[in-house]
C-alpha cells in the first residue's frame, strides 16, 4: 500500500513491503553505478535515487561495498536476460551469424547496457573475487554459439564480442552491423568448417 509524500508521489511502507524496499535500493544503486561508475557510490545518493530514508540503506546493507556488490550483480543479470533473447534468436535462425550480429550491435548501441559491462569490467579489476561477473556475458555467448559453431569459434566470437564493447565505451558510435556481421560470420563459418573437417577425419 502506498501514501502521498506531499508531493504527489507514492511511497511504500517499508513494514509492508520489504522486500520491494529492497530491491529499489538495488535499482538505484545500479542506475547510479551504470550512470557515473561504482566508485562513486554513496549511502546518501542512493538512498536520494530510491526515494528512501538515509537508514534504509544501511538497515538492509551492512557495508558500502555489499551494496554495491548486490547492484553489480543486478547488472550482471540482466546480462543474463540479454542472454536468454539472443539464445531464443539464434535457435529459431539455425545459428545464422547475421542475427547474433544484429542482437550485438542493438546491445552496443544501448548506452546504459555499455556502461553496466563496462563497470563489470571495472569492478573485476579492483576487485579479483567480482570476475565471475564480468565473465557472464563471456561465459554465457561461449555456451550459447557452441550449439551452432566449434568451441574455440565460439570463443574467438566472445572475445571479439567484448573487444566490440570496449570500442563502444569509447567511441559515441559502436561498429555498424556490416562490420559486425562480417567478422562474426567469418568466426563461425571457420569453426563450422573446422569441425566438418575433424568428423569427415575423425
Amino acid at each position: 500500500m502506498a501514501i502521498g509524500d506531499g508531493h504527489g508521489a507514492p511511497v511504500h511502507r517499508a513494514r509492508r513491503d520489504p522486500e520491494g524496499r529492497r530491491r529499489a535500493i538495488v535499482e538505484a544503486a545500479a542506475e547510479l553505478i551504470v550512470e557515473e561508475g561504482p566508485g562513486d557510490l554513496t549511502h546518501r545518493r542512493v538512498a536520494e535515487r530510491a526515494r528512501v530514508p538515509l537508514g534504509a540503506t544501511t538497515y538492509y546493507f551492512s557495508s558500502l561495498e555489499e551494496l554495491r556488490e548486490a547492484a553489480l550483480q543486478r547488472l550482471a543479470d540482466r546480462i543474463d536476460e540479454e542472454l536468454r533473447g539472443i539464445a531464443e534468436e539464434l535457435a529459431a535462425a539455425d545459428g545464422d551469424p547475421a542475427v547474433l550480429a544484429e542482437a550485438l550491435h542493438a546491445c552496443l548501441a544501448d548506452r546504459g547496457q555499455v556502461r553496466a559491462d563496462a563497470a563489470l569490467y571495472f569492478a573485476a579489476i579492483r576487485r579479483p573475487a567480482l570476475r565471475s561477473l564480468a565473465l557472464r556475458w563471456f561465459d554465457g555467448l561461449t555456451e550459447i554459439l557452441s550449439a551452432h559453431t566449434d568451441p574455440d569459434a565460439a570463443r574467438a566470437v566472445a572475445v571479439f564480442s567484448d573487444g566490440a564493447t570496449v570500442h563502444a565505451v569509447l567511441h559515441d558510435e559502436p561498429l555498424d552491423v556490416a562490420a559486425l556481421t562480417h567478422t562474426i560470420t567469418t568466426l563461425m563459418r571457420r569453426g563450422t568448417s573446422r569441425s566438418r573437417s575433424e568428423g569427415r577425419t575423425g
